[in-house]
């Protein structure tokens, strides 16, 4: 019962700090360049591990495709589709929210628990600048601007993964012009968008239960990494979780 009570209580203090900073939209053009300073650590300084490990994760994918498809003569060929649909509407989005969680996420946590735990935030407060102004808006826009981006590198990426090792290794050996034909015969733009509005989701989540465990925090610096802790870990549950809801809905 104090499992799941926590994570009703996590959920509904994450959906009050989110319409709270939804209270400071106008405010974001006063705050313009330190949204562009969270793109640039949401997004670019992100992107080399989400295209390094997106590339392996369609790799992998194909490599343990074609070895399963290899006992039936040509059924290779269907690496391509099976590629395709699964990194463009669940390991693309999965992936890319993972990686936020574990990088930026923590990241996020620590930054402000620290700053609560040492006063700054109450500091905010007294001088009358809600944090939830400068703290959290202008990351869940940055978050909301970058996620797709992110995702969609993901996704071609990793298309491009599992090309490369359809194409080389001996027992798939599949042409990659074969390779090309087959995954866009399957993929729509349906497929895309749908992995890409999940993304959009996960994003939210993720930055919005890191502020929420930054703020939340109580007691001395050691309470710093029990926060970080429990972002990151619920954080990917409830992606997870989301995942499940939205993969239902799409359908």
């Amino acid at each position: 019962m104090s499992t799941a009570t926590r994570i009703l209580e996590t959920i509904g203090s994450c959906l009050t700090l989110f319409f709270r900073a939804l209270g400071y939209l106008p405010t974001l053009p006063r705050q313009f360049g330190r949204m562009m300073d969270y793109c640039f650590h949401i997004g670019y300084l992100t992107f080399p591990i989400v295209a390094i490990l997106s590339f392996f994760l369609g790799a992998v994918l194909a490599l343990q495709t074609g070895y399963s498809l290899s006992d039936v003569a040509g059924m290779e060929a269907l690496t391509g589709r099976i590629v395709g649909l699964a990194v463009a509407r669940e390991l693309g989005p999965l992936i890319t929210a993972f990686l936020l969680a574990g990088r930026v996420g923590s990241a996020i946590t620590a930054e402000i628990a620290s700053m609560k735990v040492y006063q700054e935030v109450d500091a905010l407060r007294t001088m009358q600048i809600p944090p939830e102004r400068i703290l959290v808006m202008p990351r869940l826009i940055a978050i909301l601007l970058m996620m797709p981006v992110l995702t969609l590198c993901a996704v071609v990426i990793g298309w491009f993964g599992g090309a490369v090792v359809a194409e080389h290794v001996n027992f798939i050996n599949l042409d990659p012009a074969v390779y090309w034909n087959n995954l866009k015969d399957v993929v729509t733009v349906r497929d895309v968008f749908n992995g890409l509005l999940k993304a959009e989701a996960f994003g939210l989540v993720v930055v919005l239960i890191a502020c929420n465990e930054g703020l939340m925090t109580r007691g001395g610096p050691r309470e710093i990494g029990h926060a970080v802790t429990r972002a990151v870990v619920s954080g990917m549950f409830l992606v997870l979780l989301l995942d499940y809801i939205l993969t239902r809905l799409l359908m």
